[in-house]
């Protein structure tokens, strides 16, 4: 295509051009140019596909420099005066090589000869210049958006990124708090934490592809539960269910372990509920944990939940639903998203 459009269309556009020429110039005159000496008729023809392959340098020299000089959305103003500018430009050229080869052929350089010349080519060569004008204004449009979206892109990634190194500190915070508690009172169960500490760290720094079968969040899920149950009291009472339609769906890892997380640490140490189910497009899950009647006072810093909510804005835009609230005694976190 590119080897047609720069060697053999400007010769096609030097020939309807020629030809549009002669007929509208015998139209007037009352001749007929194909009764003419051939070497007359040669001679014109030759010297219009060479201004056309001249003009087609011309037309996408001032295109591309009209394209780099302007950023943005164009004005009225702006093209008019580009216009005028191509206009001047291919006027000159043209004059100065049609003008001589009508002066020596036939009856000599007539006024009509003068106004077809200034009208019927430079008709054509506008023509030409807007669509190679558009076509390279509209790749400018589309590189530039490409440009905007990939750099929307980092900065997402980027975001994410600094999500993710600030929520890993805050759950090995938390991890590590429980451990220490417990070498005091139970070596043996601060054995068991480490073992499931290793379990989620583990899953954490090799197993986050992009997104992950939901299976697999699951009994992230389920390790850090048991990790947290042994250092709650025994009036908790815990109920994890989990359906077994939750299998090989494809979500991104670590959304649902910051509200249960969060129901772990706010739990006035009664009753903590956690339900998973969904199908092939949607995924419901749900925490709700017992409160202190009076509450405690408001810790500072806390992330887990702001990082969650800005997490599924990133990734789920548009597809999701966070709920959390209190109602009376119990607080409840439910999620759903749309796979």
């Amino acid at each position: 295509m590119k080897f047609f459009l720069k060697y053999i269309f400007p010769l096609l556009f030097g020939l309807l051009i020629y030809t549009s020429l002669r007929l509208v110039n015998d139209i007037i005159s009352g001749t007929q140019f194909w009764k003419r000496h051939w070497s007359v008729n040669a001679i014109e023809l030759a010297t219009s596909i060479i201004i056309s392959y001249i003009f087609q340098y011309l037309l996408h020299y001032f295109a591309r420099k009209f394209s780099g000089n302007h950023t943005g959305t164009l004005t009225a103003r702006q093209v008019l005066r580009e216009f005028v500018t191509v206009y001047f430009f291919c006027m000159l050229v043209l004059n100065a090589a049609a003008l001589p080869m009508a002066a020596f052929t036939d009856d000599g350089l007539q006024l009509h000869d003068v106004v077809n010349i200034n009208i019927v080519p430079m008709l054509y060569l506008l023509l030409y210049y807007a669509i190679v004008r558009g076509n390279l204004y509209v790749q400018a449009l589309y590189e530039q958006q490409s440009r905007y979206e990939k750099l929307r892109n980092d900065q997402l990634d980027t975001e994410l990124k600094f999500l993710k190194a600030q929520y890993h500190p805050h759950f090995l915070f938390n991890a590590l708090n429980t451990i220490y508690f417990q070498m005091d009172e139970d070596v043996a169960a601060a054995k068991k934490s480490v073992e499931k500490f290793s379990e989620l760290l583990r899953y954490q720094l090799y197993d986050q592809q992009q997104t992950v079968p939901v299976r697999q969040e699951m009994d992230h899920l389920r390790n850090f539960v048991e990790l947290q149950k042994l250092r709650s009291t025994e009036k908790l009472q815990l109920d994890l269910r989990i359906s077994a339609s939750l299998n090989g769906q494809q979500v991104y890892p670590l959304l649902f372990l910051p509200l249960v997380e969060n129901a772990f640490k706010y739990t006035d140490g009664n009753f903590i509920s956690i339900a998973a189910e969904g199908g092939e497009k949607e995924i419901s899950f749900e925490v709700k944990n017992s409160v202190p009647q009076t509450p405690l006072p408001q810790k500072q810093g806390g992330i887990g939940l702001p990082n969650l909510q800005r997490r599924l804005d990133l990734l789920y835009p548009g597809k999701h639903k966070l709920d959390v609230h209190k109602n009376g005694d119990t607080f409840t976190a439910s999620l759903k998203l749309q796979l």
